[in-house]
């Protein structure tokens, strides 16, 4: 009988190695499936403008057309809004970060929103808010450079502002008026420092 097992044993058929034939081999997903797990992954993370859902899938190879079909199906059902994007970035960027029209105008343009688009979302700002939040800023920078000399405050506060994107006549007003809020005084009169000089920090 241990022979007989041993024959039985012997005669078993080896495993046959995995197939390689062409259905085995063709697991490469297609393009739209790509364009749409690409699409729904960084929408789930944050908004985006069509833009930016067009730069993705350009940099994972998704042909222009199948792009172009997946993301209009996108936007009928209203899951990509470029105008409510645009409107949704306009006002978080200027309440949050105190950005003015100017610098919001870039940063639209550099998400990809077209100038009509970027035109209506920015009229959410006018010219009192740009002002109320450039104040805002120029109190909070204040506080943080109490102690130094009234040049460099002035200085630093109109530099942040600059870099917000106000002008640099806004912005030293605002700086000036500030801090003669502040010290309780009349505004300053430009003899501790000149203009030009505030841009340099």
């Amino acid at each position: 009988m241990a022979t007989s097992h041993a024959g039985a044993r012997r005669r078993r058929p080896a495993q046959e190695p995995p197939s390689t034939g062409t259905a085995a081999q063709d697991t490469e997903p297609d393009p739209e499936s790509v364009a749409r797990a690409i699409a729904l992954r960084l929408l789930t993370g944050a908004p985006r403008s069509r833009a930016q859902l067009e730069e993705a899938m350009a940099r994972r190879d998704v042909p222009e057309e199948v792009a172009a079909r997946v993301l209009d199906r996108f936007t009928e059902v209203g899951l990509v809004d470029d105008a409510e994007y645009a409107r949704m970035l306009v006002r978080t960027r200027h309440e949050e970060r105190g950005l003015s029209r100017r610098a919001l105008a870039v940063e639209l343009r550099r998400k990809g929103i077209d100038e009509e688009t970027a035109a209506g979302a920015l009229e959410q700002v006018d010219a009192d808010d740009e002002e109320e939040a450039a104040r805002a800023l120029v109190r909070r920078k204040l506080r943080s450079t109490a102690g130094l000399d009234e040049a460099t405050r002035l200085r630093r506060v109109a530099g942040t502002l600059g870099r917000k994107g106000y002008s640099p006549g806004l912005a030293l007003r605002i700086a000036r008026e500030e801090l003669a809020a502040e010290a309780g005084d009349a505004p300053w009169d430009g003899t501790t420092g000149g203009p030009g000089a505030f841009w340099d920090d």
